[in-house]
């Protein structure tokens, strides 16, 4: 008996039953959400109050700064990823997991705490930024062990509906986010807002994490990952490994995600927020109605990537990102035309419409990650795509949208290097096989380092 997961069973020979994944589901769920809403907090308020609460004696330029402290967290992703991807190769998928909740809603709550410039001066963003290069160093490792968790434990065809249950972790904890500030700006108004009131999102923190860790506690180690165990097999440096093997499917897995996460960075980032919402801007927005419009294209983000994960398990990974590319770069070309008109129904109309495309490029990430790396090495494999993917993709894109529009007064340049990006992630789909259904197990290392890419015929 192989004790793979895909086919309904333990590594003890049990049948794997339909309350233990929901209960899989549930927590991957859960914990996502807490992770995701931590680090979209941050960038929301990056848009509305940092840039003068922490950066205000740099004058015009405290709005490119305060973004780019967005960006700087995803370069310690990698740092994140390469701890999470050893340590989960090597102790389970759920201890690293615990450790990221962990690390994430501690950092978070601090922020809430933090003294601002004019309170303790120079100090107060070098810590902001410290707390956030933690926050990012967490959301390195969380991924790649999520997702693993869903697919390891699904059954072979249902990977894309199972592997889309962490994703929706993404948009349920911008909605969170965006939702919470909202809220704010209607019990602390105005100066209250900017006095105390983005304070208490961050606060919360606590008690969600208290949430998550107490329901991922509650579930089993990845099934993979016992039969590993069991038999010994674990890799010993299982990055060493992926880089000497895998290098080029790293990469092109990374281009993968970074076509969606630098579009997806224009409302998660915080970007569509600040530029909405800006005074000295077009635009000139209030706070609340842009925060409730990001959240409600948040469930529309929702919606299509479980949709999207359900439909790659029908017709294959790959056919479904091809249709999400097209699908995005209509996002894309109809973002800006509708947000520059300076009403709040069609910015949530662009806003909208972006979320379709985005929701079919994340919505099968999961499994099609998950089946491109074998079984020894995956969590390193998925993890560090995805951090160098963040990196290569929405980790300056609010910085880099923001200093395109103070340099030609126009959102057009912006377009167009969403456009690009997108056909970025288009053409690194092309470049892989579609292996979806293939066995996830130990058993099968050998079909598994079969190169998944077009044109080699080994890893």
């Amino acid at each position: 008996m192989s004790g793979q997961s895909q086919d309904g069973f333990t590594p003890t020979g049990t049948i794997a039953t339909s309350a233990d994944r929901r209960r899989v589901v549930f927590a991957t769920v859960v914990g996502t959400t807490v992770e995701w809403y931590d680090f979209f907090i941050y960038a929301t308020a990056v848009g509305l109050v940092f840039g003068q609460l922490f950066f205000e004696p740099l004058g015009a330029n405290s709005a490119l700064v305060a973004f780019a402290t967005v960006g700087v967290s995803f370069l310690f992703r990698p740092l994140g990823a390469f701890l999470a991807g050893h340590y989960g190769d090597k102790l389970g998928r759920k201890t690293v997991l615990m450790w990221t909740l962990i690390l994430m809603g501690a950092a978070t709550a601090l922020i809430g705490l933090l003294p601002t410039y004019e309170t303790i001066g120079i100090t107060a963003p070098i810590l902001l930024v410290l707390l956030r290069i933690i926050q990012g160093i967490s959301a390195g490792g969380e991924w790649g062990g999520a997702v693993l968790m869903a697919v390891e434990h699904a059954p072979r065809k249902k990977r894309g509906i199972f592997g889309a249950s962490p994703q929706i972790g993404v948009p349920l904890g911008l909605l969170l986010a965006s939702g919470v500030m909202a809220l704010m700006t209607v019990i602390a108004p105005g100066e209250q807002f900017m006095a105390w009131g983005w304070r208490v999102p961050f606060l919360l923190s606590v008690v969600l994490i208290l949430v998550g860790y107490y329901v991922r506690r509650k579930v089993e180690e990845s099934p993979v990952f016992t039969e590993l165990a069991a038999r010994k097999e674990k890799a010993q440096m299982p990055i060493a490994q992926l880089f000497r093997k895998h290098l080029l499917l790293v990469i092109i897995a990374a281009l993968v995600f970074a076509g969606n996460n630098a579009v997806g960075y224009m409302t998660t980032g915080g970007y569509i927020q600040g530029y909405a919402t800006n005074p000295e801007g077009s635009i000139g927005l209030e706070r609340g109605p842009v925060l409730w419009a990001v959240a409600g294209s948040a469930v529309t983000w929702l919606l299509t990537t479980l949709l999207a994960g359900w439909l790659s398990d029908r017709i294959g990974r790959r056919t479904t990102y091809v249709i999400g590319w097209v699908l995005q770069l209509i996002g894309v070309f109809t973002l800006f035309p509708l947000v520059n008109t300076g009403e709040i129904g069609l910015l949530f109309a662009g806003l909208a419409i972006l979320t379709i495309g985005l929701g079919f490029t994340y919505g099968p990430q999961a499994a099609l990650y998950a089946e491109l790396f074998p079984a020894s090495i995956r969590f390193s494999g998925v993890s560090i795509s995805y951090a160098i993917g963040a990196i290569a993709g929405g980790a300056f894109a609010p910085t880099i949208a923001t200093a395109i529009v103070s340099a030609t007064g126009s959102t057009d340049a912006v377009t167009w290097y969403l456009a690009g990006m997108t056909v970025l992630g288009l053409i690194a789909t092309l470049l892989l096989r579609d292996r979806s259904g293939i066995p996830l197990g130990p058993d099968h290392e050998a079909e598994q380092s079969v190169s998944p890419i077009h044109g080699l015929a080994k890893a």
